[in-house]
């Protein structure tokens, strides 16, 4: 089992969980089996249960509650990961979302280490590293690519969105650059939440900085627009979604934005 520093400050991380057999089991939201949105090629996307951000647009706030997902063996996952293996190993790979996937770190990197090592596939995590300082650097040995999320780079802006500090994600980026991790920024643009001109400068000038440092690590800055296709899982659940009254980016504003991370001599898309 691996070891985890629970002194650190931000969050915590769910213990392993082994059934009436002795095999380790998570909890999971869903499987895409053909996911292309989820990292480089066509993607095995499972996305797990758990997460301690409570974000605004969350478009899965069923995933929040660890025990409302189905329960997995590692076994049964890595099962099904090897019936697409000899496809994923040419087109794509396996991509672990959530949620948030560092909840289970013991499950999923069970998987990662089962994927790597018997399956031969490309890995990709899609985190916001919230919980990654509770993990020692070689605990990401068998991840290949980070799908990072950097909500906000306005710590009041962001913590009002997510309901949690920004500093630990700040931190994971700088961290996975010292590990040579090649990352796949996300950054959802969001009207009135996430487009101001200045935050926006401040994180491409951010990340700038860190690629200049460590070139090509930085493979890409993803902007995707604001969507409120999770508004009715929010009725469903008996909660108030906030952002009823807000529209999806101007074609307009999704330019800019972009504009504004390759002013950086980032590739944006």
């Amino acid at each position: 089992m691996m070891p985890i520093d629970t002194q650190k400050p931000a969050g915590e991380i769910v213990p392993a969980a082994f059934d009436a057999d002795g095999k380790q089991f998570g909890y999971v939201h869903s499987i895409e089996t053909g996911a292309a949105v989820d990292g480089p090629g066509m993607r095995f996307a499972l996305f797990v249960s758990g997460c301690q951000f409570r974000c605004l647009y969350c478009h899965n706030p069923d995933t929040w509650k660890l025990h409302n997902g189905k329960q997995y063996t590692v076994d049964a996952i890595v099962a099904e990961i090897g019936k697409y293996a000899s496809f994923l190993r040419i087109a794509g790979g396996l991509t672990i979302s959530g949620g948030e996937p560092l909840m289970q770190a013991h499950f999923i990197g069970e998987i990662f280490r089962r994927a790597k090592h018997e399956l031969k596939i490309h890995t990709a995590l899609d985190t916001q590293g919230f919980l990654a300082a509770h993990l020692p650097d070689e605990y990401f040995d068998n991840i290949d690519l980070v799908l990072l999320d950097i909500k906000q780079f306005n710590p009041e802006k962001y913590e009002a969105l997510t309901s949690k500090p920004l500093q630990p994600t700040l931190d994971f980026t700088e961290r996975l650059i010292r590990m040579q991790k090649k990352i796949w920024l996300r950054y959802v643009l969001v009207p009135g939440i996430s487009d101001d001109e200045a935050d926006v400068a401040g994180l491409a000038q951010y990340l700038g900085d860190l690629n200049r440092q460590a070139p090509d690590l930085i493979e890409r800055v993803e902007v995707l627009p604001f969507h409120k296709m999770g508004e009715d899982k929010w009725a469903e659940l008996g909660m108030k979604y906030e952002l009823t009254e807000t529209r999806p980016p101007s074609q307009e504003l999704v330019h800019r934005v972009r504009e504004q991370f390759r002013a950086q001599d980032l590739f944006c898309c």
